[in-house]
C-alpha cells in the first residue's frame, strides 16, 4: 500500500470517529462521572469496540452483517436497549447527587465505551465500506491487519482526547457543577436514541 492509501484511510477513519452521536455522549458522561481516568478508559474501550469490528472486517467475517439481515438488526436492537439502559440509570442518578460526586469507576467507563462501540452493527458496516473502497484488491495480510490497528488507534485517541480536553478546558468542572441538569439532558439523549435504534428494529422486522 502507498502513503496516499494509508492517508486516506486515516482521514476517513478519524472522520467516522469524530462524528456526534452516543459513543460522544457515554464518554462525556463519564468524564464528568469519574474525572479524567473514566473518560480516558471509555475512549480505550471504545477503540477496542472499534477494533474487534475493524478486524473481523479484514478477515471477512463482518460480511455477515451486511448479507444476514437478521444479524443486523438484531445487534442494532441490543445495541438500543443498552442505551435505554444507561439513560435510565443516568436519570435515576440526576436526581441523588451531583455528577461530579460520584465514585470513579474506570471499569465502569471502559466497559460502557466497548459496549457502546460492539453494540453498532453500524460499524461493522462502515468498515465493510472502507475495505472496499480504500483497501487495494491486492492488499497483504500484514496491510489488512495494519489497517484495523490505525482504525482502532484512531478511535480510541479521538476519545481519550475528548475526555483530556473536557477536564484541560475546565468543561467538566462546569458540567460537575450542574451535574443534575447534564446527567438528565444525557439520560434523555441516551433513551431517545436507545427507543430509536429499538423502534427502527421492530419496523424491519
Amino acid at each position: 500500500m502507498d502513503a496516499a492509501s494509508w492517508i486516506s484511510i486515516a482521514a476517513v477513519c478519524l472522520t467516522g470517529a469524530a462524528a456526534p452521536g452516543p459513543s460522544l455522549a457515554v464518554v462525556v458522561k463519564n468524564t464528568i462521572a469519574g474525572g479524567r481516568g473514566q473518560g480516558m478508559l471509555t475512549g480505550v474501550g471504545h477503540g477496542l469496540g472499534v477494533g474487534i469490528y475493524a478486524f473481523t472486517a479484514v478477515v471477512g467475517v463482518a460480511a455477515l452483517v451486511e448479507t444476514v439481515p437478521g444479524v443486523s438488526i438484531a445487534i442494532e436492537m441490543l445495541g438500543g436497549l443498552y442505551l435505554i439502559w444507561m439513560g435510565i440509570g443516568a436519570l435515576r442518578n440526576a436526581g441523588n447527587a451531583e455528577l461530579g460526586g460520584h465514585a470513579a469507576s474506570g471499569r465502569a467507563g471502559f466497559t460502557e465505551g466497548f459496549a457502546i462501540a460492539f453494540l453498532n452493527p453500524k460499524i461493522a458496516v462502515f468498515f465493510l465500506a472502507l475495505l472496499g473502497s480504500f483497501l487495494p484488491p491486492d492488499a497483504s495480510t500484514l496491510d489488512r491487519t495494519g489497517v484495523a490497528m490505525l482504525a482502532m488507534m484512531i478511535d480510541a485517541a479521538w476519545y481519550v482526547l475528548a475526555a483530556l480536553l473536557l477536564v484541560s478546558t475546565g468543561a467538566a468542572d462546569w458540567l460537575a457543577v450542574h451535574g443534575q441538569w447534564v446527567e438528565r439532558v444525557l439520560g434523555v439523549l441516551l433513551l431517545g436514541i436507545g427507543g430509536f435504534l429499538v423502534f427502527g428494529g421492530f419496523m424491519a422486522l
